[in-house]
C-alpha cells in the first residue's frame, strides 16, 4: 500500500522536521528549493507550523509552503493537513494548518505543540495509516 508523502516546512528550530522524520513514512522539506519547486506525484499532506504571534498584519502562513500551494496540481493533489503551533500564540495557534485547510477545503487530521510529545508521534503515525488505507480503497476522491 502507497504511503502517503508528507510534504512539511520547518524553521531552523527543526522542530516540524524532528516531527515529520518519526513518522516514518516520505517527507519532503519545503525549505528546500528542490521540492518547494516540485510538484507531488499523487495525494499528499502537508503538515506546516504557525508563526504568528499577535500581530494581525503578519500571516502565519510560511512562503515557502505557499510557493509549493501555487502548483495548480500540488492544490488539487492536497488531501489533508497536519499544524504545528506554540500554545503562547493563543487565538493564533494552528492558524496556518486552519486556514489552508478551510481555503483548501481539505480538512485538518492533526493538530500538535511544538515538535510534539511521543503520544502525538504516534497518533499522527496511526492517523496517516488510516488515510492511506482510505485512498487505497478508493474511499476518498482525489484530484
Amino acid at each position: 500500500m502507497r504511503q502517503t508523502p508528507l510534504y512539511y516546512y520547518s524553521s531552523a528550530s527543526g522542530l516540524v522536521r524532528s516531527f515529520a522524520e518519526r513518522l516514518e513514512r516520505p517527507v519532503f522539506n519545503l525549505a528546500e528549493r528542490e521540492h518547494r519547486a516540485s510538484e507531488a506525484d499523487g495525494p499528499w499532506v502537508l503538515l506546516t507550523p504557525s508563526y504568528k504571534t499577535g500581530n494581525d498584519s503578519n500571516d502565519t502562513i510560511p512562503e515557502a509552503v505557499r510557493r509549493f500551494l501555487r502548483s495548480d496540481v500540488n492544490r488539487r493533489r492536497l488531501v489533508g493537513v497536519m499544524g504545528s503551533g506554540n500554545r503562547n500564540f493563543g487565538r493564533h495557534y494552528q492558524m496556518a494548518a486552519r486556514e489552508i485547510a478551510r481555503r483548501s477545503g481539505r480538512p485538518v487530521l492533526f493538530e500538535f505543540e511544538l515538535a510534539g510529545t511521543p503520544w502525538d508521534v504516534a497518533e499522527g503515525r496511526a492517523i496517516l495509516e488510516e488515510l492511506d488505507a482510505a485512498l487505497a480503497a478508493g474511499a476518498l476522491p482525489v484530484e
